[in-house]
């Protein structure tokens, strides 16, 4: 068994494993990216709740006017928090696209 839980010679633990296969790093990578994204996108949805909420605790509102920066707030926050999780993963699959280059500073491998 080697150090990511795979037995030996399993075709996981292989490097070059069938296109078709993802690797134990790559299903990391995923799982990271995937807990950024929630993350940020929580954040982001917070603030915007608290920036269109915040005149209701701060002004003396009616409880009509209050009621409709709850609710705005709440929708705008649903709207971002779905639109922050959908670019980050869709910016982390493009970047599965382009090739790192071999040593930084570097353009292509062949430089």
């Amino acid at each position: 068994m080697n150090n990511n839980g795979e037995y030996e010679g399993s075709c996981r633990s292989e490097p070059d494993a069938a296109p078709g296969r993802r690797t134990q790093a790559r299903r990391d990578a995923v799982t990271v990216e995937i807990g950024y994204a929630l993350a940020s996108a929580a954040f982001v949805a917070a603030v915007a709740f608290g920036v269109v909420t915040g005149p209701a605790l701060v002004l003396d509102l009616s409880s009509g006017a209050v009621h409709a920066l709850v609710t705005v707030g709440g929708a705008l926050a649903a709207v971002v928090f779905a639109l922050r999780v959908a670019t980050v993963l869709y910016r982390f699959r493009q970047g599965d696209a382009v090739p790192q280059p071999s040593q930084p500073g570097r353009t292509s491998p062949d430089s």
